[in-house]
């Protein structure tokens, strides 16, 4: 009997300790799997095991054991050592939500890889495309400078020769001007003797 009433009192401060609230997503830790327990301390005995990193709900908590109940995703409550529960998504949780953000970020990466190796080889043949036309020009520049050099070396040889002909021009006028006051002079020299003369006396005569 006296037993009987020991075990109602040890039940009856224990529930006094526990503190009732409103439903909490927790996480176990990311050790070994966790014994869990049928009540809120280790006298209790043990009802199984959660799986490190599961995700649970946390029920209540009993401050004075550190204990806390909680209800797993088959349904099925017990308490753990609330040590044991974190606020965070545990790592095995976490890391293939990480290796997804890691597969996107390293797509992104080789999209932006492949585009910029795509603008790269765009830009060179664009440059290429450039060089190919200013070497165009440039051979084209040097090829109307050959023929300006030509050009202006045919001008010359053109002066030279107008230069040349003029001269000859002249020089054929000056011989014309003075083979033609030559024969003036000679003409003026020669007609007086060639015409009769008259005598003197047929003038007093008339």
């Amino acid at each position: 009997m006296l037993n009987l009433r020991l075990i109602c009192f040890t039940l009856l401060s224990l529930s006094v300790s526990v503190t009732a609230h409103a439903e909490e997503k927790r996480y176990v830790s990311d050790e070994l799997n966790t014994w869990v327990r049928s009540g809120p301390n280790d006298s209790y005995r043990l009802v199984g095991t959660v799986n490190a990193g599961e995700e649970v709900t946390l029920l209540q908590r009993n401050e004075e054991t550190k204990y806390g109940q909680i209800r797993e995703s088959n349904g099925r409550t017990a308490w753990i050592p609330l040590a044991q529960l974190s606020n965070t998504p545990s790592l095995r949780t976490r890391v293939p939500e990480l290796e997804s953000q890691l597969k996107t970020l390293t797509d992104k990466l080789t999209n932006i890889d492949t585009t910029w190796n795509q603008r790269t080889a765009e830009m060179q043949k664009k440059v290429a495309q450039s060089d190919e036309v200013i070497n165009g020009l440039k051979e084209e520049n040097q090829q109307l400078k050959n023929q300006l050099i030509v050009a202006q070396k045919k001008v010359n040889a053109a002066n030279v020769q107008l230069d040349d002909k003029q001269r000859a021009i002249i020089l054929q006028w000056f011989v014309y001007g003075g083979g033609v006051a030559g024969f003036g002079l000679l003409v003026g020299l020669l007609l007086p003797r060639m015409l009769p003369r008259r005598k003197k006396n047929d003038r007093w005569m008339n």
